[in-house]
């Protein structure tokens, strides 16, 4: 079995999910305050979390399927190849992984935050888009989070409904969400929520959650849109023109911030975008120099 090639980039330095939570914002361009904000609400930050009433699990407490279906999705992009090779559909349409060790083997990376972080970051990309092509804007966290709750389709038929009728009761779109999460859907006394009323929720919830894990900004806000390319693992380095160069620092000296927990205001979306072509092989190189990898 191969060993996974992002385990232990930022092992052993303070802070290893909040690194590996940044790690994961810069190859795929999700915001890292919605990402710190979402694992502090789903799991405090503790990758060994378990949900007693379900299969979730790990920093994102991804289920069983999910989790299986993300990485076989996405996992080759990020060094997880034995992985999604191993995940196949059955004949029900559940996916399944033929040998258990390998199967429990897979399972368990929900409980490492790079293989975590990286996979939540790219289910929250692949929500983003088809978010944003229902909805005609760009995507909030909160979003983002309604997906993550309610599933894309789900997602699209709330925001599609606060849209034109905010004040519907969310209950009586979503019964069988509300009968499993009642404390959701509806107030003290039992006064169903409307779907204004639960997306600001989730909102409140989400900028708390980031703020107790000490992001700098609003995980519920507008995300900044995605530019250039990820970082590439084991990218060849080529410098580039002074241009290119500059852009590369501010990148990297954003995302290090970030790494520490002190981004300035200024320096936040440059931190929570991809680097561009031009600036991403130049940018890995300083933030590595730099200290952050």
């Amino acid at each position: 079995m191969s060993v996974n090639p992002i385990a232990g980039v930022v092992a052993g330095t303070q802070g290893t999910v909040q690194s590996a939570i940044a790690l994961a914002s810069a190859r795929t361009g999700i915001d890292f305050n919605y990402l710190l904000g979402q694992a502090q609400v789903e799991s405090g930050l503790n990758t060994r979390a378990k949900a007693p009433t379900s299969s979730a699990s790990g920093l994102y407490q991804f289920i069983e399927q999910s989790w299986l279906s993300v990485v076989k999705k996405h996992g080759a992009e990020h060094g997880l190849g034995w992985a999604a090779d191993a995940i196949q559909p059955g004949a029900n349409g559940r996916l399944t992984v033929g040998d258990s060790a390998t199967r429990r083997a897979i399972l368990d990376l929900r409980q490492d935050p790079q293989a975590a972080a990286l996979m939540a970051a790219e289910h929250a990309a692949d929500n983003k888009s088809g978010i944003e092509a229902t909805i005609g804007r760009q995507a909030t966290g909160t979003d983002l989070y309604m997906a993550h709750f309610l599933g894309l389709g789900g997602a699209r038929k709330f925001l599609k409904t606060l849209e034109t009728a905010p004040d519907k009761i969310g209950a009586a779109l979503f019964p069988a969400a509300a009968h499993a999460n009642r404390n959701i859907f509806y107030g003290p006394g039992g006064q169903p929520r409307t779907v204004a009323e639960i997306y600001d929720r989730f909102a409140a919830k989400l900028d708390r959650g980031a703020g107790a894990a000490g992001a700098t900004g609003l995980a519920s806000a507008t995300l900044a849109p995605t530019l250039g390319e990820g970082i590439a693992d084991g990218a060849e380095i080529i410098p580039g023109n002074g241009e290119s160069q500059s852009g590369a620092a501010r990148w990297a000296q954003a995302t290090l911030d970030q790494l520490n927990g002190g981004a300035r205001p200024a320096q936040q979306s440059a931190a929570l975008l991809r680097p561009s072509p031009d600036h991403a092989r130049l940018a890995y190189l300083l933030l590595a120099s730099l200290g952050g990898l």
